[in-house]
């Protein structure tokens, strides 16, 4: 006879953290399962649960994203003429984009938002 292992008890906040990774743009619950471990029916089982699944609204106040500095910029009056700031975004899927010279920050916002959602 096969010897049954010992079965995983996982936390209730466990179960939310791992039903929250399920909810970003490109992520499977397979994958999010095998990170941890577990049966993807069973992750499946907890989604349905309203304790774990979370809500479906998302919240733009908090919003975080990661920010990387890639060079230190200088004051405006420090600045030589002709120097042009540039803007680098690397999206979650690998998608960069690359902006030079004045932009419309209420723009950018929302193209950022149509990348990502």
């Amino acid at each position: 006879m096969a010897k049954r292992g010992k079965r995983r008890r996982w936390s209730a906040d466990e179960k939310r953290m791992i039903c929250a990774q399920t909810r970003f743009a490109g992520v499977s619950v397979s994958q999010v399962a095998r990170r941890y471990n577990v049966n993807a029916n069973q992750v499946f089982n907890w989604l349905k649960d309203p304790r774990f699944a979370g809500s479906d609204t998302v919240d733009d106040a908090a919003c975080f994203l990661p920010v990387e500095i890639a060079r230190h910029v200088e004051h405006e009056a420090e600045r030589p003429v002709g120097d042009e700031g540039k803007i680098e975004v690397t999206l979650a899927g690998g998608h960069r984009l690359s902006i030079s010279g004045p932009y419309d920050p209420e723009a950018l916002v929302r193209l950022l938002r149509c990348l990502s959602g």
